[in-house]
């Protein structure tokens, strides 16, 4: 009877909905944000005059030459926000789970741990379109260049081009599960975006097998000459989203070893 009862009892969790948790998790994103908001305004202030930095300080330098690449830099940013807002969101979530103790208590969700992350990146994700649309609404104004954003194509290729950052969070996350503190590690990575996004994909064919590269260069192109979805080739969508499938999935299944070895060896309750 207690079998019985037990297996009752997982069927129903396995059949519960997701949108609960996803609620929770979101709800407390938001807590998180509006309850420390000198934090988050200085975390945008500081994605910000970094742009800043790099408009008056090339017009400075440049002149009107840096004219010529001013789409390129907008999307550019836009992206590296998405992309480092993604990304650290996986690993910083760990980490602070690790802080506050509550690391164990994922991992006995009855979601089980892999849903719970896989929660929480599509909710840093949304929160990362936040972020960089804010940004963009910022930058176009400042330096009077205005792009067309057509959300039917800008979303889904934005989406696309960060899945594979979201792998990359993915693996780093797991790293953070078994050796806790790596938090040089993730601004280093960080860095590593920049020459990804400005990647000549054009010219190097390869290129476009590198995370972020490919789909940097279509969301460039679809932001600065108007170019819908349905007018790039379809090879060119199929290799974005493979590639993007495939950074994802090696991520998550690197996670899902190093929380094993971490459960396995009783690191989840150490920091």
């Amino acid at each position: 009877m207690a079998a019985t009862g037990t297996t009752s009892e997982t069927a129903t969790i396995a059949d519960a909905s997701i949108l609960p948790l996803l609620r929770v998790i979101a709800k407390k994103q938001f807590v998180l944000l509006v309850r420390y908001p000198l934090n988050t305004l200085s975390r945008f202030l500081t994605m910000l005059i970094f742009f800043l930095v790099v408009f008056f300080g090339g017009r400075a330098v440049a002149g009107p030459a840096i004219t010529e690449s001013l789409d390129g830099i907008i999307v550019g940013f836009f992206l590296f926000t998405l992309a480092i807002t993604g990304y650290a969101g996986l690993a910083w979530n760990v980490t602070r789970e690790a802080q506050w103790g509550t690391l164990e208590r994922l991992f006995m969700s009855p979601y089980g741990f892999g849903t719970v992350m896989a929660v929480k990146a599509v909710v840093n994700v949304c929160l990362s379109f936040l972020w960089a649309t804010a940004l963009l609404l910022v930058m176009m104004p400042v330096t009077g260049r205005w792009l067309s954003i057509d959300v039917v194509t800008v979303v889904p290729l934005a989406a696309l081009t960060i899945a594979s950052v979201i792998g990359i969070g993915f693996c780093f996350a797991g790293l953070a599960l078994v050796y806790k503190r790596l938090e040089n590690l993730f601004q280093l990575v960080q860095f590593g975006f920049v020459p990804l996004i400005a990647a000549p994909v054009w010219s190097y064919e390869w290129l476009k097998l590198l995370p972020l590269a490919h789909g940097s260069f279509l969301t460039r192109v679809a932001m600065s000459e108007g170019v819908r979805l349905w007018e790039f080739p379809a090879s060119e969508l199929a290799v974005l989203t493979a590639v993007s499938a495939a950074y994802l999935a090696a991520g998550y299944y690197c996670f899902v070893l190093a929380s094993r070895k971490a459960r396995r060896e009783g690191l989840l309750g150490h920091y």
